[in-house]
């Protein structure tokens, strides 16, 4: 059953493995609930046939604008059956149109520094995986249901921990002054610490952790490799479609952001910070691609280094972690015509906008995404660390195969969430299944030792061992 750790204040590399206790069945509701020991706590769980899920977990508090504040173990068992809140956030659109709704369900709160752990009922020491959700450092939440990770657990035996941080103006905009900065990196710290602390009460083990992140979640990954505080942490990352080519030379950017801001502080209305944080991604427009992702994380301030020392901080940690690391083939053709700058009327055009279009998103694709990730692989290799590249090519027939957020529908095939979202419109879904699998063995064989299998398959995914 699901490890429960005995609170002796012993610590050993594995969890002494006990029973979960039973509580009581609750008809109707989809499952048993049962209370979980952990050395973080007790957490009131439910059963749902061969999995225990611990949801809308908080590993932290927060002030407004202020550093988060670990939560501290509590005496009694804590009811972790509800779903986290998705943090504060303005509609986006287009990936509301495209995936359903991408926070369907789910409440929303400043309050929201909370995980949910999806663990198969008979873990012992099973290796952990800890998502980082995307939605460009704006939108997204850790609990959306495109993040459903239960077939990766149920097939592949691992623990997911889906963590959901804070974004936009509360969390990746600050100067370090009343405002500060990085605080969605500070959170995503301290529930990868909460995960150290817990994790082997739920049958994982906290010495086999992979942190995984897909789009702002990747780049975020990439970047908690070498902030302070978090070595240790896991052993293996993955950095899924990464925007990492524009994530440099953001500092005019983010100060004219910062001005936009004004003076918010923990008294201002929820709906006024909001309706700032359009204003403020309004000043990132005259900065070109740059402002494609206005938020992001800020060098130089607590816990990232400076610029400039970037690539020898990421070369110092390659050889703790193991780096998996790709893109999509067509990553813009999520955005076209947005990222373009081209006018919609050429991009209409029958012939000349199929190759205006065509031209764009293979050259922004590798700008944005595919040039920086083979780079990064390569310096990680080269600094001894061990680093696999990926390439996937799947997708619906249309304008999408090989876009932006491909992946997350084969990571996290979910047929509620996913069979009638527009982005994988036309694909069959026993495709859709059966890649699936295929792509959660190789994210999971990662995950269990660092390796990745060889694939090779045209259409779909090839991934490479970079050599040292």
């Amino acid at each position: 059953m699901v490890a429960a750790r005995v609170l002796s204040g012993v610590r050993s590399s594995h969890a002494s493995i006990g029973q979960v206790r039973r509580l009581r069945s609750v008809p109707g509701v989809g499952g048993e609930l049962v209370d979980v020991e952990t050395p973080a706590g007790v957490f009131t769980a439910r059963r749902e046939g061969g999995l225990v899920r611990a949801t809308g977990i908080r590993y932290a508090r927060a002030e407004r604008f202020r550093a988060p504040v670990p939560e501290p173990v509590h005496e009694q068992p804590v009811d972790t059956t509800h779903l986290s809140p998705a943090c504060p956030q303005n509609p986006t659109p287009l990936l509301d149109e495209l995936l359903v709704d991408a926070t369907a369900g789910l409440t929303v709160d400043e309050d929201c520094l909370r995980l949910s752990v999806t663990a198969p009922a008979d873990a012992v020491a099973a290796p952990v995986m800890v998502f980082l959700h995307g939605g460009s450092y704006r939108a997204g939440a850790g609990d959306a249901p495109v993040f459903d990770p239960r077939a990766l657990v149920r097939e592949q035996g691992v623990v997911v921990v889906a963590v959901t941080y804070r974004l936009g103006l509360l969390g990746y905009l600050g100067d370090g002054g009343a405002r500060a900065a990085n605080l969605g990196l500070l959170d995503q710290i301290e529930a990868l610490r909460w995960v150290q602390r817990a994790i082997s009460g739920f049958g994982g083990d906290p010495g086999n952790v992979t942190l995984f992140g897909h789009s702002a979640g990747g780049d975020a990954v990439a970047h908690l490799m070498v902030a302070d505080g978090a070595r240790g942490l896991f052993r293996r990352a993955i950095v899924q479609s990464a925007p990492l080519g524009i994530s440099r030379g953001r500092a005019r950017m983010s100060a004219a952001m910062d001005a936009a801001a004004g003076d918010l502080d923990a008294e201002t209305p929820l709906d006024d910070v909001l309706a700032t944080e359009a204003r403020v991604e309004a000043a990132a427009t005259p900065f070109g691609l740059l402002g494609a992702m206005p938020f992001g994380v800020r060098y130089g301030h607590a816990p990232l280094p400076a610029e400039q020392d970037l690539d020898a901080a990421w070369a110092a940690v390659a050889p703790h972690v193991d780096l998996l690391i790709g893109s999509t083939a067509r990553e813009v053709a999520l955005f076209v015509p947005g990222l373009t700058g081209l006018p919609a009327r050429l991009l209409s055009a029958p012939l000349l906008g199929r190759v205006l279009t065509r031209a764009a998103v293979a050259v922004l694709s590798w700008r944005v995404y595919g040039e920086a990730a083979r780079s990064t692989a390569r310096r990680h290799a080269a600094a001894g660390g061990r680093a696999s590249t990926y390439r996937l090519e799947w997708g619906p027939p249309g304008p999408y195969r090989g876009a932006h957020c491909v992946d997350l529908p084969l990571l996290f095939t979910d047929a509620a969430a996913w069979r009638d979202a527009p982005l994988i419109a036309g694909a069959d879904w026993a495709d859709v299944e059966a890649r699936g699998r295929q792509l959660r063995r190789v994210w999971s064989e990662f995950a269990r030792t660092g390796l990745v299998p060889q694939v090779d398959e045209p259409g779909f995914l090839g991934t490479r061992r970079v050599r040292r």
